[in-house]
């Protein structure tokens, strides 16, 4: 064989596991078709941010006057997109020549193009025939166009891929999806003056998070002019209308662009699985927790498996993946992987969320603390959030934690170590937290499960 382990993809999951293999002793090669850094490093997770950034300088600067800070126009300061833009793109840049030359100084060969498997240990990258023992594939996402969406006439639609660097900015945009791409770009936009309508097919935006949690984000957003339709299904998209439903009643709003925001789908082009019968679950690579599929020399991690489309997952995945290969058998818990969505306050969690414990457990013990209620925030000036446990009622066991506050993916990965460790609330609040701090909120949100909150009635 030419290579031990060969890997498909270049993305947070591909180049962690080529990297793991090389580490491991194995004769590694990686392959990606476009960018090294995939979506996350260079149209996802990292310029996105980039931009959440600009937004919450941007709005710190218009509180100014708050903080004692006199001699700033609100009327007159402004966002510079193509500064912006070129920040992003320096940060990204930065990224992805890091990432290649990780892959380098671990003597990983790389080739640039889209891999064809001709047989299960045999791909054609271009004209170039390469063998391996094993392979995995890390091929990501792709945005989700739905089908049952008619479009119609010269439509304005985008993707978060176009989103990030408009030029000039829209006065206007409508956002279909509530979810954590579409939230994210209607708190970007919004913050510098785009007027923003997000229309989501279910009652709640963010579905996949805390009902109460989502609940505080859409007022937030509500007060500071995003306009929310939930339940509405999106029938077509004409021109610069979108057409929804509503109710019953067909209603619409017209807008400059119309960002895309359903979600991703496994992305596989090219990749021709079904020659050699890999068998799928819906549109996603089938694994078990091993990452294996079907074919005992192949395993997929991240986006294309389908199980959780976050970039810290692949990379966990790619290392779990490597190590079943070299016979260190490890296997994956997808129940304490934390997710973040990058709002003003941030949003972190992990665990099952109050309705998800309920249908589990039926029995449990909530416990929130409001976020006006601690002194760290206070200073900080950001007040609207909210910590939220759900706990077993006979053990205290952490079935999961909500955070809406200032720097929560900061904080959030205490409780997934907790949970790994299977430690219950007396552990927490056996656990000194710094004063001032906003963590020091969090044990507050366990006293208020057991019923013994000390800074809130």
């Amino acid at each position: 064989m030419d290579y031990e382990i060969t890997v498909i993809g270049g993305g947070p999951g591909g180049y962690v596991a080529a990297i793991k293999a090389a580490q491991q002793g194995k004769k590694t090669c990686i392959i990606e078709n476009a960018q090294y850094g995939g979506t996350c490093l260079n149209v996802g997770c990292i310029p996105t941010k980039t931009l959440v950034k600009t937004a919450s300088v941007f709005e710190e600067v218009k509180r100014a006057k708050e903080f004692g800070i006199e001699g700033i126009d609100n009327s007159v300061i402004t966002v510079n997109p193509k500064t912006m833009i070129q920040r992003k793109n320096n940060v990204i840049k930065q990224l992805v020549g890091g990432v290649q030359g990780l892959l380098r100084g671990n003597n990983i060969d790389m080739y640039k193009g889209t891999a064809s498997f001709v047989n299960e240990h045999t791909i054609k990258v271009g004209n170039k025939t390469i063998t391996s023992e094993y392979f995995i594939i890390a091929t990501g996402s792709e945005t989700l166009i739905p089908e049952f969406i008619v479009y119609e006439g010269n439509t304005n639609i985008i993707t978060s891929t176009e989103a990030l660097n408009l030029n000039p900015l829209p006065e206007s945009m409508v956002i279909i999806g509530g979810g954590v791409i579409g939230i994210e770009f209607a708190y970007i936009f919004s913050s510098v003056g785009v007027k923003i309508t997000v229309i989501e097919l279910l009652d709640q935006i963010l579905p996949m998070v805390d009902n109460d949690v989502a609940a505080v984000v859409r007022k937030k957003m509500t007060d500071t002019g995003v306009t929310f339709c939930t339940g509405a299904r999106v029938k077509k998209v004409s021109g610069n209308t979108v057409i929804y439903e509503l109710q019953g009643e067909e209603l619409s709003v017209s807008a400059d662009l119309t960002l895309m925001a359903v979600g991703r789908v496994p992305y596989m082009q090219g990749l021709e699985v079904e020659k050699l019968g890999i068998e799928l679950d819906r549109r996603a690579i089938k694994t078990d927790l091993t990452l294996k599929t079907n074919i005992e020399n192949i395993y997929a991690i991240g986006d294309v498996n389908g199980k959780a489309m976050l970039a810290h997952t692949a990379m966990h995945e790619g290392i779990v993946a490597v190590s079943n290969i070299c016979g260190s058998y490890k296997k994956m818990n997808y129940d304490t992987i934390p997710s973040c969505i990058y709002c003003e306050p941030e949003i972190a969690s992990v665990g099952l969320t109050e309705q998800q414990a309920r249908e589990k457990y039926g029995t449990i013990r909530v416990g929130t603390f409001p976020m006006v209620a601690n002194g760290k925030s206070l200073v900080e000036g950001e007040t609207s959030g909210i910590i939220k446990v759900i706990l077993d009622s006979e053990f205290g066991e952490i079935l999961g934690v909500h955070i809406l506050a200032a720097h929560s993916p900061d904080m959030i990965s205490e409780f997934s170590l907790a949970m790994n460790m299977e430690a219950t609330a007396d552990e927490i609040l056996m656990t000194i937290h710094p004063h001032p701090s906003i963590s020091e909120a969090l044990p507050e949100a366990f006293m208020a499960a057991i019923g013994k909150a000390i800074h809130s009635m």
